[in-house]
């Protein structure tokens, strides 16, 4: 390998490292599993520090390109599976399961508190009505996919904020509880990533992001949960199928 040229484009040297190491891994036709040269080699060759290897490094783990064994090194990785959009209505957890991929989220917001009037007036409920507040990062092997925010109406299902949402489904738990979750009404949206939720994802800001807001609905019909789900544009993929009428 040869050390990344500073001096040309805009882009800083961890991104540029990246790139390079990328671009070896194809020219050397390294299969899934192979190991990589050892940080201190690639520093090495590269000219560069061992900060900016593991920045570009963790991008490459990021795009699903590269893996870390602890102790072990950097491998590349298996390609990922095609990630497909649900057709029926199932969980983050159970369409990743069903895929061959690890789900897991890390919890930022976890707790009871009252619905604002958009809210209440969603669910169908009286303002101040006491809403479960759940908002996690997902991941798929380790890679941050979306950022979910579910707003589940408490009185049905008690003692959600004492739950492990870190590796439990919600879903799950709501038919735990008697929940049967019937259909959603959903949109899907393209947006821009401002930078709090870059932050989150992992990206650049203003990168694209699809944005999945829906109200998912019982049997019976009544509003059980408002759900806001922001997918990185380059780690998720819509796909669907049309028939004519």
């Amino acid at each position: 390998m040869q050390p990344p040229r500073r001096d040309t484009g805009p882009d800083p040297l961890w991104s540029q490292t990246a790139d390079l190491i990328l671009d070896e891994i194809g020219r050397r036709g390294l299969e899934p599993g192979s190991k990589l040269p050892p940080e201190r080699e690639l520093c090495a060759h590269l000219d560069i520090s061992r900060v900016t290897l593991r920045k570009a490094l963790a991008r490459l783990v990021e795009r699903g390109v590269v893996t870390a064994s602890h102790g072990r090194g950097w491998f590349v990785a298996a390609p990922a599976s095609v990630r497909e959009w649900p057709k029926d209505l199932e969980s983050f957890t159970a369409t990743a399961l069903r895929k061959g991929l690890r789900p897991g989220s890390l919890v930022l917001t976890q707790e009871v508190r009252p619905a604002t009037l958009d809210e209440a007036e969603r669910l169908g409920l009286p303002a101040g009505a006491p809403l479960f507040d759940l908002e996690r990062v997902r991941l798929l092997n380790d890679v941050r996919i979306a950022v979910d925010r579910t707003l589940v109406v408490a009185g049905l299902a008690p003692g959600l904020d004492q739950v492990d949402f870190s590796s439990a489904s919600l879903f799950e738990h709501l038919r735990t509880a008697g929940v049967e979750l019937d259909r959603s009404e959903a949109t899907i949206e393209a947006r821009g990533a401002d930078e709090a939720l870059a932050g989150r994802l992992g990206i650049e800001p203003r990168s694209s992001v699809l944005v999945l807001d829906q109200v998912i609905y019982s049997a019976d019909q009544q509003a059980v949960l408002l759900s806001t789900v922001q997918y990185s544009g380059e780690r998720y993929r819509l796909r669907t199928t049309f028939r004519p009428r």
